[in-house]
């Protein structure tokens, strides 16, 4: 035997920490083979076997298969290359397991049936490829024509969700939620709307301007008036009115001061439509932007004011143009 210390399965079995079944398995699929045989036929091991099985046991632990095992031991790949490998795989379980747990707890949260938990983990196991197909086709349906210049390429920019690869539950929620949105027709169609609108009042090739903005516009505006708790229907409510809509008159289009106030007023409601303002609530929270401030008590003051006056009729020398 040239003097090397010769140990049994059981002895190599209690060197290492494992029991003869385990010490077996590894001999009979070769990882561990017996350095020699007794005479009786029985397995024994050099203490290279004990550090080959240390070896063994260890990369196991680790997650690693017995193919890769394999290669490490026979010296076929470098451990560090092997090990590389490993971590990148576990990097994709980790992600994976991430999002299970984030949809299992949005579904807990909200209380889902089955087919809506079916739907969840649909659209939250995505790839990023296909989570970019899908918003990708929502805003070719939105934005497909209205318009090419950088303007237009900033605001599907600004409206473009990024899901991380390790996702919370309110932000798997929020996705779900989006990429239905994303996918409804009628939602589609508002917001092509929205950019037809937009498009209406921008010149091609023009650097953006605050003025082009009717959001912005009417928050301005309007805003003070909200706060100040004045009555949208009162005659307090006309300057602001008349102010609103000679701000706005050159996103309206040519046409008399009363077909004027009817256009902004149809723009106002589309810009008040709920599920736009949900959109970028949702958006905030996929992208971990700060939540938008809320349009709708300035939309809605501001509708409320400009039906009166078209629903009166009021003539306009009483509005301060």
């Amino acid at each position: 035997m040239n003097g090397h210390t010769l140990h049994s399965i059981g002895e190599l079995a209690r060197r290492t920490g494992t029991t003869v079944k385990t010490v077996r398995f590894y001999s009979d699929c070769g990882l561990v083979p017996p350095t020699h045989r007794s005479p009786a036929g029985y397995r024994l091991y050099d203490d290279g076997a004990v550090a080959r099985m240390d070896l063994v046991r260890t990369l196991r632990d680790l997650g690693l298969d017995l193919a890769a095992i394999r290669q490490v031991v026979d010296r076929e790949r470098g451990l560090p290359e092997v090990a590389a490998a490993q971590a990148q795989a576990l990097d994709v379980q980790i992600r994976v397991l991430r999002l299970r747990r984030a949809v299992l707890t949005a579904v807990a949260r909200r209380g889902a049936d089955p087919e809506e938990t079916n739907l969840m983990h649909r659209l939250a196991k995505l790839s990023e490829a296909e989570r970019q197909r899908l918003v990708g086709d929502f805003l070719d349906s939105a934005f497909g024509g209205a318009g090419t210049d950088p303007v237009f390429a900033g605001i599907r920019c600004s409206m473009t969700p990024h899901l991380p690869d390790d996702p919370d539950a309110e932000q798997v929620h929020a996705w779900v939620e989006l990429a239905e949105l994303a996918e409804d027709p009628e939602f589609r169609a508002h917001v092509r709307q929205l950019a037809e609108d937009l498009a209406a009042g921008h010149l091609p090739d023009a650097p953006p301007r605050p003025r082009d903005d009717l959001a912005a516009i009417v928050r301005g505006l309007v805003a003070p008036a909200v706060a100040a708790g004045i009555d949208p229907a009162s005659p307090r409510a006309d300057p602001i009115v008349a102010d609103l809509t000679a701000r706005a008159a050159h996103l309206l289009g040519r046409g008399d001061p009363a077909a004027s106030r009817r256009r902004l007023l149809a723009r106002l409601e589309r810009v008040n439509d709920p599920r736009r303002e949900r959109y970028f609530s949702l958006l905030a929270v996929i992208n971990d932007w700060p939540r938008p401030e809320s349009l709708q008590p300035v939309l809605d003051w501001s509708i409320r004011a400009l039906r009166a006056r078209i629903h009166a009729g009021t003539p306009l020398r009483t509005i301060r143009s």
